[in-house]
């Protein structure tokens, strides 16, 4: 492949594009697009689980998750399911619908967070650390990619943002940034690691989601 045909390849996607899988609603469960949801959702959680197992920092609501295991015990694939379930209550007065993607976006994360975390090893090489870490944040993009694509409804912490949004007025990138800051500060107090992974995942994930649909959109357009 042409380098200028690489590039174009995996150039980003500015919006979530139309699949040959998208729902009708949030409930549309074909037997295709539950798969593809599921597998979406299982890449994301062996994603996560790559960042943390690079031991130089997490995402932050994994910040969050991991400091909150330590603090109790619980491994932090029931943390990150916990936490996820404790944000759906938030949608309660924010008058959001969850779906079939919502629900299954709290198990098949949290499950798949520890198979990886008993896949891979844990590293104390700084530099493979990097690459676990790398590897990790491209995972979640391609994960993130197929199930929102699927429109069976966001993840409790999109829910979240976008209904604290439409309530508030506020912008959905500083109401974004606010919950991010706020979920790693309160993580990193708990005892999450916080590093370089961290700062790789806020600088790269945007582009790895981005580029992730613009692949799928290319396909999908043949």
């Amino acid at each position: 492949m042409k380098l200028a045909n690489l590039a174009a390849f995996f150039a980003p996607h500015k919006t979530i594009p139309p699949t040959r899988w998208k729902a009708a609603h949030r409930w549309d469960l074909a037997p295709i697009r539950v798969i593809i949801l599921f597998v979406g959702l299982a890449i994301f959680g062996l994603g996560d689980s790559l960042l943390i197992q690079s031991n130089i920092g997490n995402a932050p609501w994994t910040v969050f998750a991991q400091g909150l295991s330590q603090r109790t015990g619980l491994l932090i694939g029931w943390t990150t399911a916990i936490t996820s379930i404790f944000v759906l209550l938030i949608w309660i007065p924010l008058r959001e619908r969850p779906g079939f993607g919502t629900l299954s976006n709290i198990v098949l994360i949290a499950l798949f967070i520890e198979v990886g975390i008993h896949i891979f090893p844990a590293q104390d090489n700084y530099l493979l650390g990097i690459v676990f870490a790398l590897v990790g944040i491209a995972l979640v993009g391609v994960g993130s990619a197929l199930y929102i694509t699927c429109g069976l409804g966001p993840g409790p912490r999109d829910g979240a943002m976008t209904g604290l949004h439409r309530v508030t007025g506020i912008r959905v990138s500083r109401v974004r940034l606010a919950i991010e800051v706020t979920v790693l500060l309160a993580g990193w107090a708990l005892g999450g690691t916080l590093g370089l992974g961290t700062l790789l995942f806020a600088l790269l994930i945007g582009n790895s989601i981005a580029i992730s649909l613009g692949v799928l959109a290319r396909q999908t357009a043949k």
